[in-house]
C-alpha cells in the first residue's frame, strides 16, 4: 500500500496541529480501562486566561491529590507509549521498588495503591503511577497564569509543562520527552510535588531535584539558582546499562537525556536547526557545493527529535528520504506537515527518489519500513544499474538505547519486535546486532562510490562496533571509526569557535512576542557582522541569519513559543541584552527564558560526540561539563542541571545545562552578561588547551575584548621528532 502525498502545507503554526496530538497507534494493555482517548487530546484554548485554566493550574499546585484519590484510568489509548522495560529485578529488588514508590503516600492509602503499583512494575518494568496522570490539558500556559510567588518559578512551570505537552513529548504519559527514555520525572507523584514546591517558592529558597525526585525547598540567597537538578549521578563503577535499568525501576535514578530532565526542550525545532547546519556543512565539506538541489540525503527515524530530519531536508533544498518503522510516528509527522510524502513500498520509494533527482525537486519522503531494507535496496540498484542514488547518509535512530526500543531489527515487524523485546530480551539483542552488521555492510558498499556517511552522535557506530560490524579505522584512537562523527568533521570547528545552540522561550505564549525576538536577534547579528568578524565566524552568522529569516516561514513552533539559533559568546550576550531591554520597555510582554541544548561548546563531555575532536587524551574526562554546571550556578543562572547520559547513552556522557529568566531588570542583564560569557568561554578555553587552533584564536580575541579573562594558553611542541628521540630506550 502507498499513502498519497498530503496537501502542500509547511507545518504547524503557533497554535495549529496541536489538537492532533493523539495520532499514535493504540497500545492496548491490561490497565486500559474506560478512557478511549487521552484527556490531553483536547482542542487548544486561546492565549487569554480562562477561569477553568486558572482553577486547573491552582489545583495542579496544591500537592498530590489524595482525598479523594483520582480514578485509576490506567494507560490511555490515543497517545504513544514507551516500550515495556525489562529491568530483571530480583524479588527483593521488586519489593524495594514498590516500597520506594509508596513512600510518597500516607499509610492509609498505601494498601490500595500497592497492588496497582506492583501491576505496573510487572507489566511495564517501571512504576509510572498512571492513576495520578493529571486531567489538565498539558501545555505551556502563559506565564502569568501560574499561581506562583516568583517569576522564576512560573517560568520553570511553563517549561516543565511544555516538556510534557503531547504535541512535544514522545511518550507523554510515561513522562518521556524524547530519545525513547529522556525523562522529565520518574513518576507522576514527583510531578505533582514539584509543581507544588514551585508555587510556594520564594526568592530566598532553592528547589533541589535528585533524578526526578524533589528533595525539597532549601534556604538560599536571591542571587542563587532557584532550581538545581541532577540526573543519573551514579558512582562510575556502577554506571552500566544493566545497573541503570534496575536503578530506574527502583525509582532511585533517572535518565534525563539533555534537555528533557532539565526542562529546556523546545520541541523538534532545535534538532531541525542543528540538522540544517549539519547537512549544509556536509554538502560543503563532502560534495563541495553550497546548493544541495538534486542531492539525496538518506537517514532514519521520525519519532521524537529525529522527526526534524524531514523538515531540515526541505529547508536546505535537498531530497530527504527517511525510514521509520513506527507507522504512528511517521503519520504524525505527515499530519503535521513536516513530511511531504509517505510510502510503504520500496519500489515507490526508489521511483520517487529517481524522479526528484532528475528534476531537482525539493522533497521529504517517508518510507514506512526498516532503514536496513532501504540501504540494501540502494546497494541492489547500484549493483544492477550502476546508478548511485544517494549522496549523503546518516542514522538518527535512538542507538544510545538500542535494546529497549531505540533501534528495531530488520528481521521483525514493528509489533513483533516490541513483543520479543519484552518476552526474550537476549534474542532481541542478537537480532539488533545482526541488523546493525547488515546496515553497516550496505553502507560500506555504497561508500566505495561517491557517497558520504557520517555518525550523527547517536551511538550508531559505537553500537555497530560492539555488534561486530566492520567500522574499524586502523591506527585510530578510541573515538574514531571508519566514518567520522559529525562533530569531528562538521560541527567540531563550529563549537571551537564558540558557536552552539542558543535558544529562548517567550513565556507569554504570544506568537507576536516571538516575532519581536526574531527581529531583534536578526538585527543584533547583523550589527555584530558590521562591527567586523573573521570570515569563518561571519559564515556562521550568515547561516544563522538565513535560518532565523526562514524559521517563521516554515512555522516550526510546536508547543512553547520558542526559537533557536547558533551563536557565539558575543552574539548570545548581545541578544540577551536586547531581549531584556525590550521586556523593560514593554515591547515583549512577559519574561523570556534563555537556555541552550547541552550539545554545545561547553555543556557536554562526550567522547563519541561533543568532544570526539579533542585529541589530547582528555576526551574521556568530564571536568568541562561539571565546571560548566557549577560556574553557571554562581554566575546567575535561574536553574542549572547536570546529567549522566544524553545523546550517545548512559555512562557515555556528562552534560550540564541551564535556564536563565530575563525579566527586564538591570540585575537580569548583569546575570546574562556574566553567565553567558562563562558558559561559552569555558568550552573554548578547554578546546584551546587541547590544541584546537580555531579555539586558540577565538579565546585570544575574547581575552583582548575582556581584560578580566585570563586563560592558560598551550605551547606547541616545535619538533615532533623530539618526542620519539626522548622516549628511545
Amino acid at each position: 500500500m502507498t499513502y498519497l502525498p498530503m496537501a502542500p502545507s509547511i507545518g504547524p503554526g503557533p497554535n495549529e496541529g496541536l489538537e492532533e496530538v493523539a495520532l499514535g497507534l493504540e497500545v492496548p494493555s491490561q490497565l486500559d480501562l474506560d478512557c478511549p482517548v487521552s484527556p490531553w487530546s483536547l482542542h487548544r484554548t486561546s492565549l487569554l486566561p480562562s477561569s477553568a485554566d486558572m482553577s486547573s493550574l491552582q489545583e495542579l499546585c496544591s500537592g498530590l491529590p489524595l482525598r479523594p484519590l483520582p480514578e485509576n484510568r490506567g494507560r490511555w489509548a490515543g497517545v504513544p507509549h514507551a516500550p515495556v522495560r525489562t529491568p530483571g529485578l530480583s524479588p527483593a529488588e521488586e519489593q524495594l521498588a514498590l516500597r520506594n514508590a509508596l513512600r510518597y503516600f500516607p499509610p492509609d492509602i498505601q494498601k490500595l495503591l500497592a497492588p496497582e503499583f506492583a501491576q505496573e512494575l510487572r507489566l511495564y518494568g517501571h512504576i509510572y503511577m498512571y492513576r495520578f496522570s493529571p486531567r489538565i490539558e498539558m501545555r505551556a500556559y502563559p506565564v502569568q497564569q501560574y499561581p506562583c510567588r516568583t517569576k522564576a518559578a512560573a517560568a520553570i512551570m511553563h517549561m516543565i509543562m511544555n516538556n510534557l505537552d503531547p504535541a512535544v513529548a514522545q511518550f507523554p504519559q510515561e513522562l518521556v520527552t524524547y530519545g525513547g527514555n529522556g525523562q522529565v520525572f520518574s513518576n507522576w507523584a514527583q510531578f505533582w510535588l514539584t509543581m507544588s514546591y514551585l508555587s510556594q517558592m520564594t526568592e530566598e529558597q532553592t528547589l533541589v531535584m535528585y533524578s526526578g525526585h524533589p528533595l525539597g525547598l532549601f534556604p538560599s540567597s536571591p542571587g542563587a539558582p532557584r532550581l538545581v537538578i541532577t540526573n543519573g549521578m551514579v558512582i562510575p563503577n556502577y554506571s552500566s546499562r544493566e545497573e541503570y535499568e534496575k536503578l530506574f525501576a527502583m525509582g532511585v535514578t533517572m535518565y534525563g537525556q539533555m534537555t528533557a530532565g532539565s526542562y529546556c526542550y523546545i520541541g523538534p525545532q532545535g534538532i531541525v536547526h542543528g540538522t540544517v547546519l549539519t547537512v549544509l556543512n556536509a554538502g560543503r565539506r563532502y560534495l563541495g557545493v553550497e546548493d544541495l538541489a538534486g542531492k539525496v540525503f538518506v537517514t532514519s527515524g521520525l519519532g521524537g527529535m529525529s522527526g526534524a530530519q524531514a523538515k531540515a531536508s526541505v529547508i536546505v533544498g535537498c531530497i530527504g528520504v527517511i525510514a521509520e518503522v513506527d507507522k504512528a510516528a511517521l503519520m504524525k509527522r505527515h499530519q503535521q506537515g513536516w513530511l511531504m510524502e509517505v510510502t510503504d513500498s520500496l519500489d515507490q520509494c526508489i521511483k520517487r527518489l529517481r524522479e526528484a533527482r532528475k528534476t531537482k525537486e525539493v522533497l521529504s519522503l517517508g518510507y514506512h519500513g526498516n532503514v536496513v531494507d532501504l540501504w540494501e535496496r540502494l546497494v541492489q540498484e547500484l549493483d544492477k544499474t550502476g546508478e548511485l542514488l544517494v549522496d549523503l547518509g546518516s542514522d538518527q535512530t535512538s542507538c544510545h538505547n538500542p535494546f529497549n526500543g531505540g533501534y528495531y531489527p530488520v528481521q521483525l515487524g514493528f509489533a513483533e519486535a516490541q513483543s520479543l523485546m519484552a518476552s526474550d530480551p537476549a534474542t532481541f539483542k542478537k537480532l539488533v546486532q545482526e541488523s546493525l552488521r547488515r546496515q553497516v555492510s550496505a553502507i560500506n558498499r555504497l561508500a566505495k562510490e561517491n557517497f558520504f556517511f557520517w555518525d550523527y552522535g547517536n551511538a550508531f557506530l559505537l553500537e555497530a562496533q560492539r555488534a561486530g560490524a566492520d567500522v574499524e579505522k586502523k591506527g585510530a584512537e578510541r573515538t574514531e571509526f571508519r566514518y567520522p562523527s559529525y562533530v569531528q568533521h562538521i560541527m567540531g570547528d563550529i563549537f571551537s569557535q564558540g558557536f552552539g545552540p542558543f535558544r529562548w522561550v517567550c513565556t507569554s505564549g504570544d506568537p507576536q512576542d516571538l516575532a519581536v525576538t526574531d527581529q531583534l536577534a536578526t538585527s543584533v547579528l547583523e550589527k555584530v557582522i558590521a562591527g567586523g568578524v573573521n570570515p569563518a565566524v561571519k559564515l556562521q552568522y550568515m547561516d544563522n541569519i538565513r535560518w532565523i529569516r526562514e524559521a517563521a516561514k516554515h512555522r516550526l513552533v510546536v508547543g512553547s513559543q520558542a526559537r533557536i539559533l547558533y551563536s557565539d559568546q558575543k552574539g548570545r550576550v548581545a541578544i540577551a541584552v536586547a531581549f531584556n531591554q525590550a521586556i523593560a520597555h514593554g515591547k515583549i510582554k512577559a519574561p523570556v527564558v534563555l537556555s541552550r541544548d547541552h550539545h554545545d561548546v561547553s555543556g557536554t563531555d562526550s567522547p563519541f560526540r561533543e568532544t570526539s575532536n579533542i585529541y589530547d587524551g582528555s576526551a574521556f574526562c568530564a571536568d568541562m561539563a561539571v565546571q560548566n554546571f557549577v560556574g553557571d550556578a554562581f554566575r546567575g543562572a535561574t536553574w542549572v542541571a547536570l546529567h549522566n547520559g544524553g545523546g550517545v547513552g548512559w555512562g557515555e556522557v556528562m552534560n550540564g545545562g541551564f535556564g536563565l529568566v530575563l525579566d527586564g531588570t538591570q540585575e537580569a542583564e548583569q546575570r546574562a552578561k556574566m553567565m553567558l560569557g562563562w558558559d561559552v568561554s569555558n568550552g573554548v578555553a578547554r578546546r584551546c588547551w587541547s590544541g584546537n587552533q580555531k579555539a586558540y584564536e577565538i579565546i585570544c580575541e575574547t581575552m583582548r575584548e575582556n581584560k578580566g579573562l585570563v586563560v592558560t594558553l598551550p605551547h606547541q611542541v616545535a619538533d615532533e621528532h623530539m618526542l620519539q628521540q626522548a622516549l628511545r630506550p
